[in-house]
This record gives C-alpha cells, structure tokens and sequence, in this order.
C-alpha cells in the first residue's frame, strides 16, 4: 500500500461515526440499497443493517449507483427482526422509523448528535407495524409538496445530510478514537496496519 493510500485511509477511518446507523427494511431493488451505501460513505457512517424478512437475502448490489461504497462498510444482513434488533439495541441508543404518522417527528427536531439507528423502510409500503411497534419514536422529513414520500434512497440521504451537519457542528468528525475497537475492526478489515 502507498503512503498516500495509508494516509487517505486512516483519514476516511478517523471520521467514521460508530454512534449512528442505517436500516433498511425489505428494500427490494438492490440500487437503492447502493445509493444508501454510497450516502452512508459520504457522511461517514460505517454500519449499515439490511432486514430482508419479506424478501430474499440480497447478494450483491448495484454496482453503478454504490461506486464500491460497500466494499468500505461494515453491512449486516438479516432474515430475523429479533436478531436486528438485539443487535441495535445492543450497539444504539435509540431506534428511530421514518413513517407518515401522526407521531412523527420533523427531522430537525431530532438530536442527531446522540446515538441512534435509523430505520427506513422499503419503496411500496413503507415501514412495517411491526418495525414500527418496536422503535423508541418516529420522524418525517417535512414537505410541502402534492406527494407526501420520497424515494428511499434520496429520503435516507436527506436524512443523513441533516445528521452529518448537526455532528460536524457538535465536533463528532474531529474525535481521536481509533482505538474504538469497532475501527480497530474496520482497520483490520481495510487491512491498514496498526
């Protein structure tokens, strides 16, 4: 490895956020999944959870819209929402839905900075009652327009974004912790020497 690929890793690495995370709930079309992932990169998220209980376990993903973001993430799949969720209860401090209901929340009443996982639903319904039965509160992202929902993957990024400026204000992309053991794990994985 160059010094220069060294150097722009462990940079990328040392603004990876372990405190927030994305779900997506039985996301059909693979290219959604890709462009989540490519957002998650963008802003520095490293774990996404993928919930197929509906759905076929997925096997790979669209190569155009994800640019390789996956080959940088850590991507959990799972068949059981009690494994998701023993899972993010475990590593977040709050889960989170994204439904139209008369509960939500606008997005920029949300306290990002805090520890959480954000779960989106898939592109037909939403998601489920069940997710949503189990989640700790529910958001929307505002809009004024005839068409109350946006796609998946520009709903995650808008969601994402709003979470990247509120952590880059509270200074979470400048935090020294490399020796988090979740980086120590992506540092393994990257195969970037300690």
């Amino acid at each position: 490895m160059t010094p220069e690929r060294l150097h722009k890793l462990t940079e990328v690495l040392k603004k990876r956020q372990i405190d927030i995370t994305i779900v997506l709930e039985n996301v059909f079309d693979p290219h959604n999944i890709s462009a989540v992932m490519r957002t998650c990169d963008a802003v520095g998220i490293q774990e996404i959870h993928i919930l197929n209980t509906r759905i076929p376990r997925h096997k790979k993903w669209g190569a155009r819209s994800s640019s390789s973001a996956a080959k940088w993430l850590t991507i959990h799949q799972y068949e059981e929402v009690d494994a998701c969720f023993s899972k993010l209860r475990k590593d977040y401090g709050r889960i989170l839905t994204t439904h139209l209901a008369s509960d939500a929340v606008p997005l920029h009443a949300l306290d990002l900075t805090q520890s959480v996982a954000l779960v989106f639903g898939n592109e037909h319904s939403g998601v489920s009652d069940e997710i949503r039965s189990l989640a700790d509160g529910n958001f929307m992202i505002p809009q004024v327009g005839i068409i109350q929902s946006l796609n998946i993957s520009v709903a995650c990024a808008v969601t994402l974004y709003e979470a990247f400026r509120q952590k880059e204000l509270a200074g979470h992309y400048q935090r020294l912790d490399l020796d988090h053991p979740t980086k120590k794990q992506v540092r393994a994985d990257w195969e970037l020497p300690l």
